[in-house]
């Protein structure tokens, strides 16, 4: 097993856009299966390349007894209806938050051998496709929150034993209140 360590809120490394993927090697596959291996031991429904320290456009997910992965996704809505739920990140852990996403998507992407693949999702596998893409460019799902809410988010975090308030704690430069990718 290739557990990794999880970067929690604060760390820069969550905010910075990642970089796509140009070698489909061998590190990528151990990237991969860092990834699922990290994943699968916290028991989350997804992580992103970032959370482990990696800025590369790549994440896992484990939905539905479905676990996978993709590369370099980028992400289409087949219509305009949305799902208001519970939602958690394992960089903010313990916390969770009704959040606004879409209820259907269609994810483009490659496997770990650059080979085309796509993912239609709906419901949770939807919501956790658009969780860890927003991780790639750097957005966190506490920016889809209405202000009050992110307010009492913001006020958690600062009372959770794990937080560390000697890291740099930075608003999202994106306005993303009810923007999708």
């Amino acid at each position: 097993m290739t557990v990794q360590a999880i970067r929690l809120f604060g760390d820069p490394v969550l905010r910075t856009p990642a970089d796509a993927v140009v070698d489909f090697d061998k590190q990528l596959r151990k990237l991969v299966k860092n990834l699922i291996d990290t994943m699968l031991d916290e028991g989350g429904a997804g992580l992103a390349a970032p959370q482990i320290g990696v800025g590369l456009r790549v994440f896992a997910f484990d939905v539905d007894d479905v676990v996978g992965h993709l590369v370099n996704p980028l992400l289409e809505f087949p219509d305009e209806e949305e799902q208001e739920g519970p939602e958690g990140c394992l960089s903010i852990p313990g916390l969770y938050y009704d959040t606004v996403r879409r209820q259907n998507v269609i994810a483009k992407g490659f496997n770990e051998y650059g080979d085309p693949m796509q993912i239609v999702g709906t419901g949770l596998m939807s919501r956790c496709i658009q969780h860890e893409t927003d991780h790639l460019d750097g957005v966190l799902f506490l920016d889809r929150l209405d202000a009050e809410t992110r307010k009492q988010a913001m006020k958690d975090i600062r009372a959770a034993e794990w937080y560390d308030d000697g890291l740099q704690v930075k608003v999202s430069p994106h306005d993303s209140q009810g923007c999708f990718l």
